[in-house]
């Protein structure tokens, strides 16, 4: 069964979504709040932070008006722009349209927990001894990075495809 184009964008954000929103229940019922707990010791750690900012907490401290604003308001109309977009734009190659759905549907999902909660809970952290260490983020934080890299990797791709013809 092949499915339509359409069909296939708005499972592939459902499935983001209901991943994130999954996660988050488990770790709000199954993690202490503010604990911190090795998954492969110092590396990987499980957490349950709420995080009432934005990436990495940036903009934790505006004020309610401003928060409102850049943390809601515009992220939905810019998720809004973002589905139409591709919805509408046939000639999206796949990997583009798999990395839009990735941001679409993690962002939608820490909008819902900004709507809801007031907040967004985060709770994986990698610490790789000082080389390579993160902020402590959620599933839906890793889709959104995983449809960058892939916008990213589908814009090189098909740059090198145009001068190669």
């Amino acid at each position: 069964m092949k499915l339509s184009r359409n069909t296939f964008i708005i499972l592939l954000i459902v499935i983001n979504i209901a991943l994130d929103q999954i996660t988050k229940i488990l770790v709000r019922l199954y993690v202490t709040p503010g604990s911190e707990t090795p998954i492969i010791g110092d590396l990987f750690t499980l957490h349950n932070v709420e995080n009432t900012g934005a990436f990495l907490g940036m903009g934790s401290d505006l004020n309610p008006t401003l928060k409102l604003i850049f943390l809601l308001i515009l992220p939905i109309l810019v998720l809004g722009y973002v589905t139409i977009h591709i919805i509408k734009n046939k000639t999206l190659d796949r990997l583009s349209l798999i990395g839009f759905c990735c941001i679409v549907g993690g962002g939608i999902a820490n909008v819902y927990d900004r709507i809801v909660y007031g907040s967004v809970t985060d709770f994986f952290h990698i610490d790789l001894g000082g080389v390579f260490r993160t902020g402590i983020f959620n599933l839906a934080d890793m889709s959104v990075m995983l449809g960058l890299g892939l916008l990213l990797y589908a814009g090189f791709k098909n740059k090198k495809e145009t001068e190669n013809a």
